[in-house]
């Protein structure tokens, strides 16, 4: 397949303009977030669009309003979502999500981030990988500051990082009042260490839960049952 495309079950994503192309950690969080009830979505960094157009794809009763920084990203995003069949419920929106926070009116009952995640790293030059990987322009403490601020009673902030940056946000959530309820630990491969954490918080208190999930029995071997049930109604 192109690397300019890439075609799920009930959409399609073109992604040559977008400084974010669709990966793994993208499906993953846009297929593993709870989103069940009727309200208002919004998608922080929001890329190819790939995470809003699964919310809607899973929620007939979701509004969702989509937050991009990167200009060429927004007119990508917002080309997605026309050539969809749910673009009646999908805004893109072209501002930092810090001037988003600052302004919106409306309270969301679900947030969701794949957010910049170096946070100490050696800084690119492009800038392009600068906004879509490393944290500068939108730090742990600025998302956190605006979904405390943006979230409807009983609304929830999911989001994917590696482990040790996930670790690192689950402290500076709880510092800011959020509570983690779900950890999920991904494993690329069976038997190796986990690379990507997926976390939801709530602003009251719950019991943690924690599971794991493996995308691949081994190198070579194919999908494991469960990412298959996972992102089943998404890939072809």
């Amino acid at each position: 397949m192109s690397n300019t495309c890439f075609r799920f079950k009930q959409f399609t994503v073109q992604q040559s303009g977008a400084a974010m192309k669709v990966n793994t950690d993208g499906v993953l969080l846009g297929a593993w977030t709870p989103a069940e009830q009727p309200g208002r979505a919004l998608d922080v960094g929001a890329g190819t669009g790939v995470i809003a157009l699964m919310l809607a794809q899973r929620n007939a009763r979701l509004l969702i309003d989509a937050v991009e920084i990167d200009a060429a990203s927004v007119r990508q995003a917002a080309a997605n979502v026309q050539q969809s069949p749910w673009s009646a419920r999908i805004q893109v929106i072209h501002t930092s999500f810090q001037q988003f926070a600052q302004a919106a009116a409306a309270r969301y009952q679900f947030i969701v981030s794949n957010p910049p995640y170096f946070v100490n790293a050696l800084q690119p030059t492009n800038e392009k990988r600068l906004i879509t990987r490393h944290a500068a322009t939108l730090p742990y403490a600025a998302l956190l500051d605006g979904a405390a601020t943006l979230l409807a009673p009983g609304g929830r902030l999911s989001v994917i990082l590696p482990c040790v940056e996930g670790e690192l946000f689950v402290a500076q959530a709880a510092a800011a009042g959020f509570y983690c309820t779900q950890k999920t630990a991904v494993y690329a491969v069976a038997g190796k260490p986990p690379k990507r954490l997926l976390l939801l918080f709530a602003r009251e208190p719950a019991p943690l839960r924690e599971s794991s999930l493996v995308i691949r029995l081994s190198h070579g071997a194919g999908y494991t049952p469960e990412y298959k049930s996972l992102t089943g109604a998404f890939y072809l």
